[in-house]
């Protein structure tokens, strides 16, 4: 199946300190790619997957689950870290859910994580009944493209597959019941005007990541998909700043 142009996934070689970057559902590399680059022209060691079923055809997202979205991302991480001394995971929105996930799964090989309007819980009215019309239903309207600034356009679906949809709630409440287990430091990202993710999933994070910190940064000038948005260089200096911050190699505080 022919990628999206732009969908492409990205990697990028580096120092000691590895990134895995997460991509949000029905998106693809491409709303993260500036991110990837910025930290890549850091010095960092830089990956950033196309989940399976993204990038293609809503269709043949439907024939995939949660359950291969974050296998995919395990598989990146287990690679990174046998390449590198330490990695940090960073994702948007769903994204962000995989990569608390993975700080979860595998505490010994996050060393940090950098989260962008992160989703954790059932907010949006769409999804509500994604399990109970997947049968009949294939598709409901797209989420894409939720950008505040003029011009910017984030490659993804125009329609939500909604037997994918309909396996996202197994992977919300596993990260929920996760939160104790997270040990590794995280800065969160939230924007007030996001027309795709509402205040709870914050909510969860900060309540819940009671065994570690959890920094909280606002996004006055963006919608939900912030990394191609008006305070995407804030993110992106941000990130960069955590990742020396919390580095144990010393490799991001070098450069």
């Amino acid at each position: 199946m022919p990628l999206l142009p732009g969908a492409e996934p990205y990697s990028a070689p580096g120092g000691p300190t590895g990134v895995l970057l997460c991509h949000g559902f029905t998106g693809s590399p491409q709303s993260m790619r500036p991110w990837a680059e910025h930290l890549a022209q850091a010095g960092l060691t830089v990956e950033l997957p196309l989940l399976p079923g993204h990038g293609t055809t809503w269709q043949e997202m439907n024939l995939t689950t949660s359950d291969q979205w974050f296998a995919e991302v395990e598989r990146a991480l287990v690679d990174l870290h046998g390449r590198c001394d330490e990695v940090f995971v960073m994702g948007m929105s769903m994204g962000g859910c995989l990569a608390l996930r993975l700080a979860q799964v595998h505490p010994d090989k996050v060393a940090g994580a950098v989260l962008v309007n992160p989703s954790l819980a059932l907010e949006n009215p769409l999804l509500l009944v994604a399990p109970l019309i997947k049968g009949l239903v294939p598709s409901t309207a797209g989420l894409a493209d939720d950008i505040k600034r003029p011009g910017a356009h984030e490659v993804g679906y125009d329609r939500v597959p909604t037997a994918a949809a309909a396996t996202l709630p197994r992977l919300w409440r596993a990260v929920r019941r996760g939160m104790p287990a997270l040990r590794a430091p995280v800065l969160a990202y939230r924007s007030p005007e996001d027309h795709v993710i509402g205040p709870q999933s914050l909510r969860i994070l900060t309540s819940k990541a009671v065994n570690t910190t959890v920094a909280v940064r606002s996004l006055g000038d963006s919608y939900h998909v912030a990394t191609l948005d008006n305070d995407a260089a804030a993110i992106f200096e941000g990130s960069l700043g955590f990742v020396r911050e919390h580095s144990r190699s010393g490799e991001g505080r070098q450069r």
